[in-house]
């Protein structure tokens, strides 16, 4: 059993899937966009949706973390009530991480030594994803 992030996004997926692919040096992301998708002939796929994603997936440090953009029309609400969290027990790729993550987005926490983590810290990447880094086994 696993738990897995699915993030989703307004448009902007492949973009975004891409980035991450290169920011953690996964392999080359699979995206089947919803134009992709065998077609309904009682339903006309409208022209904006056929590039927007319909799922992608990437293997970020031994966990899938999933993709979508919305479809078009439905609404898009950025929320700040998830994370995802990198835990690692190198510090020199904990801090490679951070610091391609942190290109056009927003820090919140430096990493830094914590009382719980030799290195701990947070951000908002571009695409307004939360991210937490710590260095550590994860069990806490």
């Amino acid at each position: 059993m696993a738990v897995e992030t699915y993030l989703i996004f307004d448009g902007n997926c492949r973009e975004a899937v891409e980035f991450y692919a290169k920011v953690f040096g996964t392999e080359e992301p699979q995206i089947m966009s919803f134009g992709d998708s065998p077609q309904d002939p009682n339903y006309t796929l409208p022209e904006e949706a056929k590039d927007r994603v319909m799922h992608a997936r990437l293997n970020i440090a031994g966990s899938n973390v999933m993709f979508s953009d919305t479809f078009p029309g439905t609404p898009f609400i950025a929320g700040n009530n998830f994370s995802v969290t990198i835990i690692l027990d190198q510090v020199e790729e904990l801090q490679s991480y951070f610091d391609k993550l942190k290109e056009g987005g927003r820090v919140t926490m430096e990493l830094q030594e914590t009382f719980w983590s030799k290195s701990y810290g947070m951000l908002t990447d571009k695409f307004g994803i939360n991210w937490q880094f710590s260095h550590g086994s994860g069990e806490m």
